[in-house]
């Protein structure tokens, strides 16, 4: 029996045959409207229908993110891939198992308790009987509803959960091939798009001759309002002549983004839609601590710039994408070109990993809209670095402001968190906006719809993890919401909780040196919570935590701790940081309860990864802005962290095989960030509470 409510994907998805179907010989056709983002979320999920199905998983066909072929399951976000499409793979597996046993009971004469499944082949007080799912799938009626009352495995009974296997999605990257921008089609017309530098800029007069000049081969030139777009069959003309355009483009009007849009003293006097979460108690009469933090502009900056492929053949609208929502982007599509959902088929094929809203479903816009401007053929769509870096959605600006007063024993009395944030959801279809550039940029497009925030029962947006998992007396939480912000901003991992769980957790240090307590144990004296207590305790061992480090002698540690969204993964990291001119990040320490992990080398891959990317985020990344422009349109302009500054980084799972699994996709960003920079402060014997941690931050913070 499955206890609880069914899974969201599961609820909203429940007649079999949506998710499971024999009708290859000797093949299982799963299918999961979660796409493989880099994650190994696929391999997870095909190790769970395995498992439960008692099947060699060699033996599956995944179906992820097509259309009309899988489940609509939303985004491929929120860490939420194993424990929610997972989940619901694992419910359905064990129903399909349970009835196909009762039929093979029924045809055998004999007790279900008497049959065994083995690579998908019945056996009968361990003898084989000759059947196997196959030969019995057409006894099996798969076109109805879940029940949900068919019992899954225990973990006791595991043999291929709980252990790794090799990524399904590796041999054909390693190979080549695997990648949307390695795609091709008949007919097929390479194209590039002109983007605005701002929103609502106004495309001025363009001589087109310049451009064509610029081309070796012939090129087509479409421009409605302020979209224009540069197709023709020789992709390097087409380049060429965008390499002209963009260049020789005037532009005017619309919303112009002042410099100094990237401080977080701007972001405190716009105008906002104020918020109390959370009322806390009355103020203690002590004196308190007080502390401000800010985060910048992020960029995506996949390695792989957005591509995206469209055919019209006057009926049918077929769209191959890397977009993390098949199903939201066919609907914003649909929308926007005023064609009926069932018109447009849209297909997910892999790409640079992207970590929340970047360009995959603009430049999936413009394929399309060329696509029904040249029926009948293919038009592949392809940003430039520049584009990507520049165009797509940045990850929000935010500030954040702690208090607290402390106790006789030096611990909180008191908590308040205030919150200023730019818009951390602006997926097509939110707030009921189709939110793609391109649609924008055309003539007749409506005014630009203001955001909401993500609401509280999607883990909230900017007050993510704003809510401390410490024991504390009652938190006050308020957030200010800009929505009318100026640059557009969307989902890039952990949404909120980056920032917050940095500020929350650089606090918890301030607080532990004002009350002259060891960072570590004063932690563990604000937790109760076992399985929070014993990351930290875990981290600290491995790292062979010393609460007698001294202060300002340029090598030190420092820990961060967290549970993403208070509900997913526990995660606590020690980093070692060692202080010249810059921040040389030599080694992070994790531990991580995500409760059953499926697959220990590909959790393994995710955690690493988060915390590599948060040290780039913390020590390098931040979007500046000059002439209403962004000024980060190549890697000079927004350096990341290199290969040959990647620290070593040593993961512990604490084993909790009897839980459920808990999402662990973005654990690591806040805690790895919190870590880094209570160890700068403990090297440097100041504190910088803005990030970057850049050179120039260590300098001014040294005088």
């Amino acid at each position: 029996m499955i206890a609880g409510p069914l899974p969201r994907g599961l609820a909203d998805n429940p007649r079999l045959d949506t998710w499971i179907g024999f009708e290859t010989p000797g093949r299982v056709r799963i299918a999961t409207g979660k796409v493989e983002l880099g994650q190994g979320v696929l391999t997870a999920i095909a190790q769970i229908a395995a498992e439960e199905l008692d099947v060699d998983h060699q033996r599956l066909d995944l179906v992820s993110g097509v259309t009309g072929d899988g489940p609509n399951e939303g985004y491929t976000a929120g860490s939420l891939s194993v424990e929610g499409s997972g989940g619901a793979v694992r419910i359905v597996c064990a129903e399909v198992r349970a009835r196909f046993l009762a039929v093979a009971a029924a045809r055998f004469g004999c007790g279900v308790e008497e049959l065994s499944v083995e690579d998908g082949a019945f056996r009968r007080d361990g003898q084989p009987t000759g059947f196997d799912y196959w030969r019995l799938a057409g006894d099996i009626d798969l076109a109805r509803d879940i029940t949900g009352g068919a019992r899954a495995k225990s973990p006791e009974a595991y043999r291929l959960v709980g252990h790794s296997v090799p990524r399904l999605d590796l041999p054909e990257k390693i190979g080549g091939g695997a990648f949307i921008h390695d795609l091709t089609g008949p007919d097929l017309l390479h194209a590039r798009v002109l983007r605005q530098p701002w929103r609502g800029a106004v495309l001025g007069p363009l001589d087109e001759g310049p451009l064509r000049r610029a081309a070796r081969r012939p090129i087509d030139i479409l421009r409605e309002g302020g979209f224009l777009a540069l197709m023709g069959e020789d992709e390097a003309s087409v380049e060429a002549a965008a390499a002209v355009a963009r260049d020789k483009a005037t532009w005017s009007g619309g919303e112009q983004v002042p410099d100094e849009v990237t401080t977080g003293g701007w972001l405190r006097r716009q105008p906002t839609t104020d918020r109390v979460i959370a009322e806390g108690g009355p103020a203690a009469q002590r004196e308190h601590v007080e502390a401000a933090y800010s985060r910048g502009f992020i960029s995506h900056g996949s390695i792989g710039p957005s591509c995206a492929l469209a055919r019209w053949d006057g009926r049918q609208l077929t769209v191959t994408t890397h977009s993390q929502g098949v199903y939201p982007l066919r609907q914003a599509l649909a929308r926007a070109f005023r064609l009926a959902p069932e018109a447009i088929s849209v297909q997910h094929r892999q790409s640079a990993g992207c970590y929340g809203h970047n360009g995959a479903d603009d430049v999936a816009f413009d394929a399309a809209l060329l696509a029904l401007r040249r029926p009948g053929q293919t038009v592949r769509a392809q940003w430039t670095r520049a584009d990507e870096l520049t165009a797509s959605p940045f990850g929000a600006p935010m500030a954040v402001e702690l208090r607290a007063a402390l106790n006789a024993d030096g611990l909180p009395a008191d908590w308040s968190i205030e919150i200023w944030s730019g818009p951390h959801g602006q997926r097509p279809g939110m707030s009921g906006a189709i939110n793609l550039i391109g649609a924008e940029a055309l003539p007749g497009a409506p005014p630009r719809t203001l955001p909401a925030d993500v609401p509280d029962a999607n883990g909230f947006g900017s007050a993510r993890n704003a809510l401390a998992l410490y024991d504390l007396p009652a938190q006050r939480i308020v957030t200010h919401f800009a929505a009318a912000h100026p640059v557009r901003t969307s989902s890039l991992r952990g949404l909120g909780a980056f920032a917050n769980i940095f500020a929350i957790e650089c606090f918890i240090d301030e607080l532990a040196e004002a009350a002259g307590r060891d960072p570590v144990a004063y932690r563990l004296a604000l937790l109760t919570d076992p399985r929070a207590r014993a990351v930290v305790e875990t981290a600290a061992a491995m790292a062979g935590w010393s609460s007698d480090e001294p202060r300002g002698e340029g090598i030190a540690r420092g820990m961060g701790f967290g549970r993403y969204k208070n509900k997913a993964a526990y995660f606590a990291a020690v980093a070692e940081v060692e202080l010249d001119e810059d921040v040389r990040l030599r080694k992070v320490w994790c531990a991580v309860d995500a409760g059953l992990v499926i697959n220990p080398d590909g959790a393994a891959n995710q955690v690493e990864g988060g915390v590599i990317q948060s040290a780039s985020w913390t020590l390098k990344e931040s979007v500046r802005f000059e002439d209403g422009r962004p000024v980060c349109a190549q890697w000079d302009d927004y350096p990341i962290l290199r290969f040959s500054e990647v620290p070593e980084v040593e993961i512990q799972f604490l084993d909790r095989r009897s839980e459920a699994p808990l999402g662990l996709g973005e654990v690591a960003q806040g805690p790895t960030a919190a870590a880094i920079g209570n160890a700068v402060a403990r090297a440097l014997g100041a504190r910088i509470r803005d990030l970057p941690l850049s050179r120039e931050r260590i300098m001014n913070a040294l005088l």
